[in-house]
């Protein structure tokens, strides 16, 4: 039987059936937007809270149900709560503008729609930097029948990178100076070593080639400077979960960080991931994985012995970590490692090494630099995923090859991929895809602007998709950056390969230099939003509108706004 434990859930009304913890599985929850002050033991700073707490919120509730919740708001401004990978009707997907016009200030918005589905997700506000200064919570919701695998106790485990400045001042620092976080820039020793390790010459065309793309191989994270979070702790704050020795713990890591990315390990225990974005997924037993900003997974481990394990969260770019602690008993601690070296970004990064990929037909065309100017031939051309390129070299194919950014492990195991991502049950019967939609990934870092095919999204037309069709779309990463791509409403539906046993998912992350595809069944009338979960991106403008065309009336719900709350 499971037993639930939890962080810390806050659900209050009249009739709740309440859970250890304070949590309760359904009915009416009221939820209050506070501005609180967060504590990361690094530093204090004012932030934004749910229930005027640091600690997330989580909501437990169970497929089949129908829940209401009053969102009330305390702030001075207009804030809105997202649930993020829930399938719920358009007008209660909670982005102001495009769903329903916001939350104002001292206003309670009682949101209310049937639970469809099962797994773990999370919600945030879609209101300004709300969600980076601390407006998030998770999601749990418990299956109508038994789950396809076992285990004797969960735990959520989510992660954030809480930055000591405002989400407002760090955007608008951004636009002044896009490296302006930038803490591991190349200096004169780090020339000097290049030259002494590969000769004067490489390594000042290095340099040139670098220069003359207005970039460095150091630019992974845009942020940096920020202390990780596991539930609202910092790592000398060490969040613990327990465990008896011998129970088979689930873990829900859920990354609600702004920006960052996380490499998760725990030394010592393998990790058997079994559902992904809340859909489960056929096991498989790893040693760490990488997880993209908005992502969930849930892994199983089982620890033997009486005696501490270190949570171990890497961000992608090496320039801070998360810690917690899975532990018997309360107080305990683990050896906590150092952090690896960081990792730099390679030409095939920048979409340089298409031409030595044995992709195929590569398909002349251009390359966005940096600064909005032009590289002739350096297109991506057709990198199909789909059961070759460079997963027959033996890479991950969901990285570019001789990219900076595939990860390794770090005790030479394995590394979850995308390609090893299968559903446990298809969700929707295979089919072809009735058309393509080619998103390409720009940007230019100097004016730090975030495009979609060059457009950012204030300039953008909506994408129109017709109910009931398949949308096949292809995402081309022209950027060096990763880009973690949410639809909301609709599952994405990840192509690695795997047919019909693709896995559905609800962020699809692009590594830089690569294109991936993934399909959308389009069954849920309204309006909706397609856009890059890097919190300055969206702003920045990498964020489409999509409306879905046609389909029944009937699906869209009501909803209702209380002055006054």
């Amino acid at each position: 039987m499971t037993t639930i434990a939890m962080v810390r859930a806050a659900a209050f009304g009249a009739g709740l059936a309440m859970l250890p913890g304070g949590a309760a599985m359904a009915g009416t929850y009221d939820i209050t937007v506070d501005r609180i002050a967060i504590d990361t033991g690094d530093f204090v700073k004012r932030g934004v809270g749910y229930n005027k707490s640091q600690t997330p919120t989580i909501l437990r509730w169970r497929e089949g149900e129908e829940v209401t919740i009053n969102v009330t708001n305390n702030l001075s401004e207009e804030t809105s709560i997202h649930w993020h990978g829930l399938i719920l009707p358009f007008d209660q997907d909670g982005v102001p503008g495009v769903s329903f016009e916001g939350i104002a200030p001292g206003e309670t918005f009682t949101y209310r729609f049937p639970i469809v589905q099962a797994g773990t997700y999370w919600f945030h506000s879609h209101s300004g930097f709300q969600e980076p200064d601390g407006a998030y919570g998770a999601i749990i919701i418990e299956p109508k029948g038994r789950e396809p695998f076992r285990y004797d106790r969960d735990h959520v485990v989510q992660l954030t990178d809480k930055h000591p400045h405002s989400g407002a001042r760090i955007m608008r620092n951004l636009k002044m100076m896009p490296d302006y976080y930038n803490r591991q820039q190349r200096t004169l020793f780090d020339f000097l070593g290049d030259a002494a390790e590969k000769g004067l010459g490489a390594a000042l065309a290095d340099r040139g080639d670098w220069g003359s793309m207005r970039m460095m191989p150091t630019d992974i994270e845009d942020v940096q400077g920020f202390t990780p979070l596991i539930n609202g702790k910092g790592p000398a704050q060490n969040w613990t979960g327990l465990f008896t020795p011998g129970e088979r713990v689930r873990l829900r890591f859920i990354n609600s960080s702004a920006m960052t990315y996380f490499d998760i390990r725990i030394p010592g225990l393998k990790m058997t991931v079994v559902q992904a974005d809340g859909n489960n997924v056929q096991p498989v037993t790893v040693d760490e994985l990488r997880i993209a900003v908005a992502e969930t997974y849930d892994v199983i481990v089982r620890p033997m012995e009486d005696r501490a394990y270190t949570i171990f969260a890497e961000s992608m770019g090496r320039t801070a970590y998360a810690r917690g602690t899975l532990a018997p008993r309360e107080g305990m601690e683990a050896e906590v490692p150092e952090m690896r070296s960081p990792p730099l970004l390679t030409m095939a990064d920048m979409g340089m090494a298409h031409g030595d990929m044995g992709h195929g037909a590569m398909q002349g065309g251009t390359h966005t630099m940096p600064d909005g100017s032009v590289m002739q031939g350096a297109a991506h051309g057709h990198m199909d995923h789909a059961g070759h390129g460079a997963a027959d070299a033996g890479g991950d194919p969901f990285y570019a090859p001789g990219s900076g950014l595939t990860p390794e492990a770090a005790n030479g195991g394995k590394v979850l991929s995308y390609a090893d991502l299968k559903a446990q049950k298809p969700l929707y019967a295979h089919r072809e895809a009735t058309r393509e939609i080619e998103l390409r990934l720009t940007g230019n870092m100097e004016r730090y602007l975030w495009t979609i095919n060059g457009v950012k999204h204030g300039d953008s037309e909506p994408i129109r998709l017709t109910y009931g069709e398949r949308v096949r779309f292809k995402f081309v990463n022209e950027t060096m950056m990763t880009h973690p791509m949410h639809l909301h409403g609709m599952w994405s539906i990840l192509d690695n390969g795997s047919g019909a046993w693709n896995p559905v998912k609800h962020v699809v992350s692009v590594a830089p230099g690569t294109t991936v595809y993934m399909e959308t069944e389009v069954d849920a009338p309204g309006q909706w939003v397609f856009h890059c979960h890097l919190a300055y991106h969206m702003e920045a403008g990498m964020m489409r509108k999509v409306i879905v065309e046609g389909g029944p009336a009937a699906k869209s719900a009501s909803s209702a706004a209380v002055t006054g709350g």
